[in-house]
């Protein structure tokens, strides 16, 4: 049985705790679009990577909580909440993340969120 696009998101969500972009990678198309919406969209699987990578490398520590989930069709809402630990600080960021999915992978993902929260945590 093919697993559900929000079952997908919920794994994805889930194994941002390993901190490990090949992990992540494993969800993406091989062109994916991720859309940090306080910034530019980042295309390709590259540039993703890279993206991934500098969170990451700033990380010691993160779990997303799914607070509530629904799909239409292969298009995901989830409400979470972004627990980070960062250089000594920590923020629980509420986030409103959208994906689309193409044959159960990551085609395009947006983030939505305060970046004034993140900021004035980790500064």
């Amino acid at each position: 049985m093919t697993e559900s696009p929000t079952d997908t998101i919920r794994r994805f969500c889930g194994a941002w705790s390993n901190l490990n972009t090949d992990e992540m990678m494993a969800f993406f198309t091989d062109s994916p679009i991720y859309h940090n919406m306080p910034g530019p969209p980042t295309k390709g699987a590259a540039a993703v990577r890279a993206t991934i990578d500098d969170f990451l490398r700033t990380w010691q520590k993160t779990d997303w909580e799914v607070l509530a989930i629904a799909a239409d069709g292969n298009t995901v809402f989830a409400e979470r909440v972004d627990r980070i630990d960062a250089g000594g600080r920590h923020v629980d960021l509420p986030v409103v993340g959208v994906f689309e999915l193409q044959d159960g992978k990551i085609a395009a993902w947006r983030d939505y969120f305060d970046l004034a929260t993140y900021t004035r945590a980790m500064s």
